[in-house]
């Protein structure tokens, strides 16, 4: 009478080892996707996070390999005041329609030139290295389109349970951080395993 015990418990081990091996958390309520036609891959970042800093040359180059029907959306996490501020001028930036070369010279500017950003006022003087015209700048970081967007990412950062950034959040079903998978390099290779995952379900 023991063996089917100990056997049932030795399969549960096994499902448990199993679940424990997947390099990415599936969320217990999924989020919907702003283009259902298309497997979503959200990033979630922090102007003011190193690892965000020093993961995106690898993000570039994750993004370059992905088809046209994988869609990329960086939205900034928000857990505190500080964190708003920095969110506040990513949205900004999207208003006043500024490229990358400018979201990679805040990255820089406070990691590799140790610039303190964070508040409006450092921030209008960063901008306004980049060509912003200050008043222009100050429009859209208090512009009510901006406060909106603001507010999503803060919902958002609550529905997916994030605990730290960089995050991925795959087709509103899995979270992928360097926590799940292990490392960096990790991170990234769940990425390629989810994204594969979902368009095979698409097809």
């Amino acid at each position: 009478m023991r063996l089917p015990l100990l056997t049932g418990l030795f399969a549960l081990l096994l499902t448990t080892l199993g679940a424990q091996a997947e390099p990415w958390v599936e969320l217990a309520q999924p989020q919907p996707t702003r283009d259902p036609a298309k497997v979503e891959v959200i990033e979630f970042f922090w102007y003011g996070c190193p690892h965000c800093y020093h993961a995106e040359p690898q993000i570039a180059a994750w993004r370059k390999k992905q088809p046209a029907s994988v869609e990329f959306i960086r939205v900034p996490a928000i857990f505190n005041q500080r964190w708003a501020v920095l969110g506040r001028a990513y949205y900004a930036m999207q208003q006043l329609k500024l490229g990358e070369d400018v979201h990679k010279a805040l990255f820089e500017a406070i990691h590799r030139d140790r610039k303190d950003l964070n508040d409006e006022a450092s921030l209008t003087e960063f901008f306004a290295g980049q060509g912003v015209p200050r008043e222009k700048f100050r429009e859209a970081f208090n512009s009510f389109d901006v406060d909106g967007k603001l507010g999503r990412a803060n919902q958002m950062t609550r529905a997916y349970g994030l605990e730290g950034v960089p995050t991925f959040i795959v087709n509103g079903k899995y979270r992928v951080d360097g926590t799940s998978a292990g490392s960096e390099e990790g991170m990234f290779a769940a990425l390629d395993q989810l994204v594969a995952k979902e368009l095979k379900a698409a097809e």
